[in-house]
């Protein structure tokens, strides 16, 4: 299995942001310490995505963070990003698998049990569960109790990382839970700093051992 860290994964959202405040801010939350980085558009071309897939490998290259892409296995590939990440109404993920390759990184959106281990099954490399709180993000979230996420961490032996409207001030009720790490995008991404955000987003998820 590839070796690579979830315990702070920073999804992007480049909503409201010009191109050039988006990349600096993904940068910034690169310097603060997010270990895993997902560049997340939903309304971008495929022309436009690739492009900006390019700049933001280019920054997460040079912090040696992986880039996984979401939803996209034809973007991940066309500029050679280390992942592609799925959601249950996406690719299959044993078609994203035959398609990245096994050296390739490959995560799931599960909500329960039942959908986690057939994630596992079929070749992912670590699953996303929420959303734990409602979200401000565009996509359609459904709520996940903290009971389900327990039970998948137990169901499968795979990185399980938990996500949905987590940040720094509400995480502790996933204190006890044997996740791998946190997944977040308001948290960082509409930080008035979104440096100084992660560093204190990291902190506070190593006093509760969870990542």
């Amino acid at each position: 299995m590839k070796s690579f860290d979830s315990s702070l994964y920073f999804i992007t959202d480049s909503s409201n942001y010009t191109e050039q405040e988006f990349l600096s801010r993904v940068e910034k939350a690169l310097q603060g310490g997010v270990t895993l980085l997902q560049l997340r558009e939903k309304d971008k071309t495929t022309r436009e995505y690739i492009e900006l897939a390019e700049k933001v490998h280019n920054l997460t290259q040079k912090y040696n963070v992986p880039l996984i892409i979401d939803d996209r296995v034809d973007v991940a590939l066309a500029i050679d990003a280390e992942g592609v990440h799925v959601g249950q109404s996406d690719m299959p993920v044993t078609l994203a698998r035959k398609l990245m390759g096994k050296d390739k990184i490959v995560g799931a959106t599960t909500k329960t049990v039942e959908q986690a281990k057939e994630a596992f099954e079929q070749g992912a490399d670590y699953l996303g569960v929420g959303a734990i709180y409602p979200t401000t993000t565009k996509v359609k979230t459904v709520l996940t109790s903290t009971d389900t996420l327990r039970g998948i961490c137990s169901a499968v032996p795979i990185p399980v990382n938990a996500i949905g409207g987590l940040n720094k001030d509400n995480i502790d009720i996933l204190e006890g839970i044997e996740i791998s790490g946190i997944c977040v995008v308001s948290a960082i991404m509409k930080a008035d700093d979104p440096k100084t955000a992660t560093e204190e987003l990291k902190a506070r998820a190593k006093e509760l051992n969870l990542c």
